[in-house]
Parts: structure tokens; C-alpha cells; sequence
């Protein structure tokens, strides 16, 4: 990695919103050597032509013949859209913003990842607004190809990741990643083609952080997942949020080299991979039958205890233990069955 002296900054070009003058210029002289062409004609017919008349003769030829190049120099440029210019291979600087530009006639526009089409928003809209006659066809690298670097937010939408999180389960998870072009120098030159760099960085940081996750809270296991050193209640399905942040700060530090900025990420897709699903469907459903019993237990007891309470302070009844036991195991029954009771009328002694 280069030091800081030898980075290239990016360098704003200022002052080049010409590019209507030069082209009214450039029309105004082409008529005006046109003019002089067939005056001249006319002239030199009746009258001869004399040194001057000759070399401005030759000059409107040569503008005629030559001129042009002058239009190589002329860009446009829509919102939020940059250019980034060399001339004979050295970085002259870039130009931002919406306009009628002109720029060295010589300069050209340098932009590696121009041809790269990744699963993003701007690369899908541009290509379906080529039309869609062409779908399942394949184009050449250079078909959709566009010099203009778009400083918008766009949104990469990497394929799912299969990934094994912290406890070895293998989990399923896609990510949206909302991201621009903060440093068009650094974008362009630091890395051979930002957008895949961005791509890679991407699945590295989702890597790296879902594998400190489990998939769900399990209490037979204590994670610490923030690194504070004490155990915590994180997982990819509980803390969402702070799982998507943390991927967003590791893209960050990974692509800050490139002139990226990483507006938001957020994930898109989580699932257990498909050769454990079924398993870990059913562990979840022991799991939650497992809660629900045990809260239907508790309010039976708490119910039990409730109505003995009632009875003796009333003194409705007086119960011994042995009955107290026999309307405890009723009580229990009913309330904690599956299905309804059948009511069964005792006529004789309870005993």
C-alpha cells in the first residue's frame, strides 16, 4: 500500500463550465472560414491574390480541416455525476456536478469499473433501460460502457452467503449494502476496479462478523459477543440492528482506502442453511412447546394455590391434606390438559 505522500488527492477542476462558449466560438469560426473559402474564390477569379489573401486562405483551410479537435475537449455531465481526466496517462484532476464542460482535447476520461455490472440499483436501471429485446443476450464488456463516475447512492445486493456462525450451524444470509463514491482519485487509482474491491470487502466483513454470532440465544452456551468479555444475549436473529451496524463499520474500514463511503447496510435475508433447517425447525418448536408449558404450569399453580387460599379464609369447606392433595391433582389436570375435561358428578362420599 502506497504511503500518504505518494496517494493521489483528488483534485477538483475549476473554471471549465465553457463548453458553450467554446462550441458557439467554434461554429462562428467555421462559418467565417467558409465565408472567406468561396469569397476568395470569387476574388482571386478577377482580381489575383496576394501573399496575405493566400495565408488566410490557408489558414480557413486548416481550421476547417483541423478545428475539430477542439470538440473532443467538450463533456456534459447530469447531477451527481463526475469525470475523472488524464492526459498522456497523468491525473490532471476531475470535474463534478451538472454542466456543458470543456476540457483538454487531448484529455481522456478513466473509469476501470465502467464495464463492471454487479447485482446494484444504477447497473440494473441502465441496463433495462437499453431495453428489454435484448434479454437473455450477452453484451460485450463494452456495450454499456460509460465513462461517468455516479457520485449517487446506490444499493450492492451481493448473492446469499452460506456462513458458519459461532456455533458451527451453517446459516444463510444476504445483505444490501448502501454505498457511494466519496473520492473519485482514490476510487479510480487506488484499486484496480472499485466496485468489485467494494463487492469483495463486502462478503470478507459479512464473514468476519457473522461467524461471532449464534444464529439464536442458546442458554447452554455463553458468547460474548461484543468483546467486553462478558457473556451477552447477542444472535444474528435477536440483534439484527447491531449485527448490520457492525458490518457496516468493518466495510468501512476496509474500503476507506478506495474512496468509498458506506451510507447504510441492512440485512436482507437470514436463514438456517437448507440441510439443517428441518432439524433446527423442530428444536425451535420443542423449544417453544417447551415455554408454553411451563407458563401454563405456573399460572395452574398459582391458580391451585389461589383457590385453597379462598376456601379456607371463607371457610367454605374444611380440607384436610388427603382431600387438599385430591383437588390439587384435579385441578391440575383440567387446567394443564390438552384437551376439555369431562365432568364426572361424584353422588356418593368423597371417599
Amino acid at each position: 500500500m502506497k504511503n500518504k505522500e505518494e496517494e493521489i488527492k483528488e483534485k477538483i477542476l475549476k473554471g471549465r463550465k465553457i463548453g458553450i462558449y467554446v462550441l458557439l466560438g467554434y461554429l462562428l469560426g467555421l462559418v467565417l472560414a467558409v465565408i472567406y473559402i468561396i469569397n476568395y474564390v470569387g476574388y482571386i477569379t478577377y482580381y489575383g491574390a496576394g501573399f496575405t489573401e493566400k495565408l488566410v486562405f490557408i489558414l480557413a483551410i486548416l481550421y476547417i480541416g483541423l478545428a475539430w479537435i477542439i470538440l473532443c475537449g467538450l463533456k456534459v455531465l447530469r447531477p451527481q455525476e463526475a469525470y475523472v481526466f488524464t492526459v498522456f496517462g497523468k491525473y490532471i484532476g476531475t470535474v463534478k456536478g451538472e454542466g456543458f464542460y470543456f476540457i483538454h482535447p487531448f484529455a481522456r476520461a478513466f473509469n476501470p469499473a465502467a464495464s463492471t455490472r454487479l447485482g446494484q440499483s444504477g447497473d440494473v436501471k441502465e441496463i433495462k433501460k437499453l431495453g428489454q429485446a435484448d434479454k437473455g443476450q450477452e453484451r460485450s464488456p463494452g456495450a454499456l460502457e460509460d465513462k461517468r463516475i455516479s457520485l449517487k447512492v446506490m444499493t450492492l445486493n451481493n448473492s446469499k452467503q452460506k456462513i458458519n456462525d459461532y456455533l458451527g450451524n451453517p446459516v444463510e444470509i444476504g445483505i444490501a449494502v448502501m454505498w457511494k463514491v466519496k473520492d473519485t482519485a482514490k476510487a479510480v487509482f487506488n484499486v484496480d476496479n472499485f466496485k468489485e474491491y467494494l463487492s469483495l470487502q463486502t462478503d470478507t466483513a459479512l464473514r468476519n462478523i457473522v461467524r461471532q454470532y449464534p444464529y439464536d440465544v442458546n442458554p447452554n452456551y455463553k458468547i460474548d459477543t461484543t468483546g467486553d468479555g462478558e457473556p451477552d444475549d447477542g444472535s444474528l436473529r435477536g440483534s439484527s440492528e447491531v449485527v448490520a451496524r457492525r458490518i457496516k463499520e468493518d466495510i468501512q474500514s476496509r474500503v476507506e482506502f478506495a474512496g468509498l463511503e458506506i451510507v447504510d447496510a441492512r440485512i436482507t435475508h437470514l436463514s438456517y442453511a437448507p440441510e439443517i433447517a428441518q432439524s433446527m425447525l423442530v428444536r425451535q418448536q420443542a423449544s417453544a412447546l417447551i415455554d408454553a408449558r411451563s407458563m401454563i404450569v405456573d399460572g395452574a399453580v398459582g391458580m391451585v394455590e389461589m383457590a385453597l387460599d379462598q376456601l379456607e379464609d371463607k371457610g367454605v369447606i374444611d380440607l384436610d391434606e388427603e382431600r387438599k392433595a385430591a383437588m390439587v391433582s384435579n385441578l391440575m389436570v383440567v387446567l394443564c390438559g390438552n384437551s376439555e375435561v369431562s365432568p364426572i358428578i361424584n353422588s356418593g362420599s368423597l371417599y
